[in-house]
């Protein structure tokens, strides 16, 4: 997580570090946060974490609210107190394994999007992730989010997950940069005639590591050919 945080500090040097944090517990339990990270599931998981900070802080305070059963007319008002940053439950947490009932949580959701204006997902895509399950979690809430196709399409920031590496604009640029740099191309170039030239056999050196058995063989040649000398000798 922390060395993601250095790469998004290399476009904003004080970038929050607890916006990457947020975006790593979408993706890792918290007591695997130092555990690694695939680019792309990080990436998805920072995208929703980013666009929709404000309403997925809101959609933390509703689902606490469900699972104490308060009402559900009562306000939310995002603090602190109530948001994101809460530890993920355990694995053994009755909210982890149960969650809360997705009906119920799609029309706090969905009245949520109605009163509210900042960014949030296109409601007929949440209640397509909603209609699929009976109860969820929170954490749960956000994967689905992360990986929804329609969603990463509503955002239009990234491509395809398939397609996330594939930049010909980026190519170009980067060839570009390349040349600017003197004799780095013409070695790039060589390496790369290098390894298109049919293989030839290579010479046979001597290597500086024998194995073990014809050491041995060679320390008995040797201690016969000693004997010899000396019997020649004498």
């Amino acid at each position: 997580m922390r060395e993601y945080h250095c790469l998004l500090q290399l476009l904003c040097p004080d970038f929050p570090l607890e916006l990457t944090q947020k975006a790593a517990r979408i993706v890792l339990m918290d007591d695997a946060m130092d555990c690694l990270m695939s680019f792309s599931d990080f990436l998805f998981a920072f995208q929703i974490q980013f666009y929709y900070s404000e309403f997925l802080e809101s959609v933390a305070a509703i689902y606490q609210d469900l699972l104490s059963g308060k009402n559900p007319n009562t306000v939310i008002v995002p603090t602190s107190s109530s948001g994101q940053h809460r530890q993920r439950p355990a694995l053994g947490d009755a909210g982890m394994l149960d969650g809360v009932e997705a009906s119920l949580f799609y029309q706090r959701l969905e009245n949520l999007c109605d009163r509210h204006k900042y960014s949030c997902p296109p409601p007929a895509l949440v209640k397509e992730i909603l209609s699929n399950v009976q109860r969820l979690t929170f954490y749960g809430f956000l994967v689905a989010l992360s990986k929804h196709h329609g969603i990463n399409q509503a955002l239009g920031a990234l491509p395809d997950k398939g397609d996330l590496m594939h930049d010909p604009a980026m190519d170009e640029e980067l060839e570009r940069l390349l040349v600017q740099v003197p004799g780095l191309v013409n070695s790039i170039t060589a390496t790369s005639e290098a390894s298109c030239l049919p293989s030839r056999t290579p010479p046979r050196v001597g290597s500086p590591w024998k194995p073990l058995h014809r050491s041995r063989k060679l320390d008995a040649e040797s201690d016969g050919s000693t004997e010899e000398t000396d019997e020649s000798e004498t």
